[in-house]
């Protein structure tokens, strides 16, 4: 395993590692680290694992690189973990990821901070709502955005089986974050689906209630996902199914395939997309919501038997708290809330009256710019 940073250790969390692995250096340390008295001081070594580049993504890929293609090269087994801040991955060193995939490099790379409302506080600079959208036509590049320990678990389990052991010529793109939250226990049975880029988190507490919703969520959003629910059921006595949407680059690229598949065997039973196989039959409207561009559930629409809006951070970062933000690009519970709400009026299964007081009720300012624009 060949653990890379940058530059951003300490941001990440990832401090325990100088003690525990060490930074690599070829002479050694040669100074005493200014936190030398800290239990996580700097600490260098020859025999150091990590590879703490300094401010250089295009220097840390280079270095992927160099391992992920080890087993081609050398004949080494050797797993790179490459961990960034995610702004700085594919619109940075884009041009050296298409080499990676070009060179049938394998490993992990970790967009770390990752979602245009997670990073709080670092404006536009850091705040990164569009990588996955940058890895989409990389062709062997498998792209997922996790919210739970598990998920991430079951996705780098079965990427080091595919890649190790499978020998497939496949790379991964995993974006994770820092913001704290409770982790649950691994639902049963979801772990097709995790790898699939779809599954169903929670069912609706009355699966038989005359008005339903279906609720998508990825990344840290997924959690604003299910506060939205709660606040439908308790509110407005609307029930939701909670879905959790961990890659739409999966769900897109099974679709296409799908399709492609029965273009081809029109003498036979047509397959339907995961996606599809998800939410056929699902009552009500289909409100999708991530801390990335609209654009990425939008390219999953027409495998979507439901009327489907999207919810995302389209527009430039901004310098603020998670929760200010999240109202600004119009992500949070209150808003997914409304959406869902609109989108049952819009169908007629609920009053206009209901909506105009929901949008008193919850805060939502009709006339308030679009963040597109600001």
């Amino acid at each position: 395993v060949v653990p890379i940073v940058p530059d951003e250790a300490r941001t990440f969390g990832m401090e325990a590692l100088f003690r525990q692995c060490g930074i690599y250096s070829h002479c050694g340390q040669l100074y005493e680290p200014v936190d030398r008295d800290n239990f996580l001081y700097y600490k260098e070594a020859q025999d150091g694992q990590i590879l703490e580049e300094g401010i250089t993504e295009a220097g840390s890929m280079s270095s992927f690189i160099a391992a992920g293609t080890a087993y081609s090269n050398h004949g080494i087994n050797m797993i790179p973990f490459f961990t960034f801040y995610s702004m700085f991955g594919m619109q940075r060193v884009g041009d050296l990821v298409w080499a990676a995939a070009d060179s049938r490099c394998k490993g992990f790379l970790l967009g770390a901070t990752s979602g245009r409302t997670t990073l709080a506080g670092e404006g536009l600079q850091h705040q990164d709502g569009h990588s996955h959208l940058l890895a989409l036509p990389v062709p062997n590049l498998m792209c997922y955005d996790v919210t739970y320990a598990y998920e991430l678990a079951v996705v780098i389990q079965d990427g080091i089986k595919r890649m190790y052991v499978d020998g497939e010529d496949l790379f991964y793109y995993i974006t994770i974050a820092n913001e704290n939250y409770a982790h649950g226990p691994m639902p049963e049975g979801v772990t097709e689906g995790i790898l699939q880029g779809m599954y169903k988190f929670q069912g609706a507490s009355d699966p038989k209630a005359p008005l339903r919703v279906q609720l998508m969520g990825s990344g840290m959003i997924l959690n604003e996902v299910i506060k939205a629910a709660t606040i439908l059921e308790e509110t407005y006595q609307i029930h939701a199914d909670i879905w959790a949407v961990t890659s739409h680059k999966a769900l897109h690229r099974d679709a296409q395939e799908t399709d492609r598949w029965n273009l081809r065997h029109p003498d036979q039973a047509p397959k339907q997309a995961h996606v599809t196989q998800c939410l056929d039959g699902a009552p009500g409207p289909v409100i999708a919501a991530s801390d990335y561009v609209k654009t990425l559930s939008d390219m999953i629409s027409r495998w979507i038997p439901q009327p489907l809006i999207s919810l995302g951070t389209d527009g430039f970062g901004r310098s603020d708290g998670r929760e200010a933000l999240r109202d600004f690009f119009e992500v949070d519970a209150n808003h997914i809330a409304y959406t869902a709400l609109a989108a049952l009026a819009r169908e007629g299964k609920i009053e206009t009256d209901t909506v105009m007081a929901a949008r008193l009720d919850l805060g939502i300012d009709a006339d308030k710019p679009n963040p597109l624009d600001v």
